[in-house]
């Protein structure tokens, strides 16, 4: 579990978060959303530690993260997966080098060893037997589940991903989702996902906090998430066209 307990953020005079109370649960998908500029992406930095609030702490495992010294941070993010939003592959390595590279950061084992989880992920995320293929071979959808099986190489404890499906159609979207949502059960981690797509948001939100002007405005899960009297939160999530007739649509059933 990762708990956030009245944290608050600033860059000059600007007050970004604001006195925010999360508990993000093991085994689930942990979604933040808002509008951009809302704060989630601060929330997320502040979370693995990039930024230092400036109030509050963040607890991991009921240990206060950001008074650690830099070592003990460094133990904690040992615990740590990242998928990033373009994939963040390098460019310069094969599949097999760039998903083995946590690995080589911070474990010692043999090569062999190495070798093995590397196929182990990739299998897991159905590219078995792409090792040697270089990043700019494969298409938008086969990055990200090579970004995923990099982020689960190392057996991570806490899985982040920002804006996992940016850039993917929807039929990806959708089987990325079901990838993040299958590992997050079978490896019983903690997962926290910033996200605009609200297909997510419907299919795995498991739960769900709404970022809004650097508040926590409102938190709940999938089955609530299109069912609330919430004004700002109805405001982002039927912004469209089609989610209004969707919406129009349910109330005059």
């Amino acid at each position: 579990m990762i708990e956030v307990i009245n944290i608050s953020k600033s860059f000059e005079d600007k007050e970004v978060l604001r006195n925010i109370n999360i508990q993000f649960a093991k085994g689930k998908c942990n979604l933040i959303i808002g509008q951009s500029g809302s704060g989630k992406t601060v929330l997320m930095k502040t979370l693995v530690g990039l930024f230092k609030p400036d109030e509050g702490e963040i607890r991991y495992g009921g240990r206060i993260f950001n008074k650690m010294t830099i070592q003990e941070q460094i133990d904690v993010r040992k615990d740590m997966g990242m998928v990033f939003q373009a994939g963040a592959l390098f460019d310069s390595m094969n599949i097999e080098e760039n998903v083995m590279f946590p690995i080589r950061m911070f474990q010692r084992t043999s090569h062999a060893k190495m070798l093995q989880q590397v196929n182990l992920c990739l299998e897991r995320v159905n590219l078995k037997g792409i090792n040697k293929m270089m990043p700019s071979e494969l298409s938008g959808g086969m990055k990200k589940r090579v970004a995923i099986a990099r982020a689960i190489a190392a057996k991570p404890k806490y899985l982040f991903c920002d804006e996992p499906n940016s850039g993917l159609d929807p039929q990806t979207s959708i089987l990325i989702d079901e990838l993040i949502s299958d590992i997050t059960h079978e490896y019983n981690i903690t997962t926290i996902i910033n996200t605009h797509d609200m297909n997510s948001v419907v299919e795995i939100g498991e739960k769900i906090y709404y970022i809004h002007k650097g508040e926590l405005w409102w938190e709940g899960d999938n089955k609530h998430v299109l069912d609330t009297d919430n004004k700002e939160l109805n405001d982002f999530i039927f912004c469209t066209a089609l989610t209004k007739k969707i919406k129009e649509k349910n109330e005059n059933k």
